[in-house]
This record gives C-alpha cells, structure tokens and sequence, in this order.
C-alpha cells in the first residue's frame, strides 16, 4: 500500500474528504460510487467498477490486475499472450 502522507479527521458525522488531488489522480468525479473494504486494520476505498472495463458486459466479471473484466475479454487477454 503507497503512502500518500495525507491525514484528514472523521467529523462528528463519519464523514472524511478526499483531498482534490487525491480525487484528480485516481479519477474520482463528485457522485461516483466507491467500495469500501477492510484488510487487517485498514479500510481500503475503491472506485467502483461494476462492468467490464472493455466491452461492458455486465457477466462473469473478475479482477484482473485492479480492472474488472468479464470471462470473454479475460480468455482473449490470455490468449494473447
């Protein structure tokens, strides 16, 4: 996990801001949907990608490098090789 040495406190509500950088290098626009996720002791936000990053396709996703993609694309991936 990169560091980024940026803190922000939890306010009285649970919420915390994503600093405007933090937002602008990992493509994170106002309203998009993020996953959170715990590991050990961290929590882990992730924009959310439901669909393939390549066709679309909404079947049989699966991670594939941080990218979720669909059984097709990830055969033809491999294929490739």
């Amino acid at each position: 996990m990169k560091s980024t040495g940026i803190v922000r406190k939890v306010d009285e509500l649970g919420r915390i801001v994503l600093p405007i950088e933090l937002r602008n290098t990992l493509k994170i626009a106002p309203r998009d949907a993020l996953e959170i996720y715990t590991e050990g002791d961290c929590v882990i936000l992730k924009k959310y990608e439901p669909a393939c990053t390549f066709c679309g396709n909404f079947k049989e996703i699966r991670d594939f490098k941080g990218k979720s993609i669909c059984g097709d694309c990830y055969a033809e991936l491999s294929a490739s090789k």
